[in-house]
């Protein structure tokens, strides 16, 4: 007995793809303006089949913003993140920011956009104000050291060089300019404004 097309069809998808397809459709039309019926259109298989692997239209979402989350809260606990003077670890969180969010695009931007309207959303942003604190913190032990400018507020500074960041999930083309390229700007357009020397 062959499978039918429609058996072959799902057995392409599991959580993980179905979680991709959403986050294309979520930053296409926006988490509000998509329905089950958008997602299942764009993956090609029934409503009934994404209920198969997920509960729903926002434990596709909280999926997503977990995996962008899960990457940045982590850089913080990896070597260059961790140890050594506070400008090079303020520099190594920037750089590596840049990295997940090349690498990531669509989820990062799923994030960034997120507003509080579920408890997915609401989540998240507590986790990345959390992230946040810890960067200021940062900031203030680079003033401290010496090393960042003193005449610019650490919430301040954190909230710049994250904008910057976060910006690029609104106009960054991965095919015009590389990642690498990109994060060596941005570090040097960054830290050439905040180093004391």
């Amino acid at each position: 007995m062959t499978a039918s097309p429609r058996g072959t069809r799902r057995d392409r998808y599991n959580a993980d793809t179905l979680v991709g397809v959403a986050v294309d459709v979520f930053t296409a039309r926006g988490y509000d303006g998509t329905s089950m019926e958008d997602i299942a259109a764009a993956s090609g298989i029934t409503k009934s089949s994404i209920y198969h692997h997920v509960r729903g239209k926002e434990d596709l979402l909280r999926i997503a913003l977990e995996r962008a989350l899960d990457a940045l809260l982590l850089l913080l606990d990896e070597p260059g993140g961790r140890d050594g003077p506070a400008i090079d670890r303020l520099e190594y969180v920037i750089r590596r920011s840049i990295e997940i969010l090349a690498a990531d695009l669509s989820y990062v931007t799923l994030l960034v956009r997120a507003r509080g309207h579920t408890g997915a959303e609401q989540w998240a942003l507590q986790q990345r104000r959390a992230f946040d604190r810890q960067i200021a913190r940062m900031v203030r032990q680079a003033v401290a050291e010496g090393d960042l400018r003193d005449d610019i507020s650490p919430g301040l500074a954190t909230r710049l060089l994250f904008g910057l960041v976060n910006s690029l999930t609104e106009w960054w083309l991965p095919e015009r300019e590389s990642p690498s390229l990109l994060t060596e700007q941005i570090v040097r357009l960054a830290f050439d404004g905040l180093r004391t020397r």
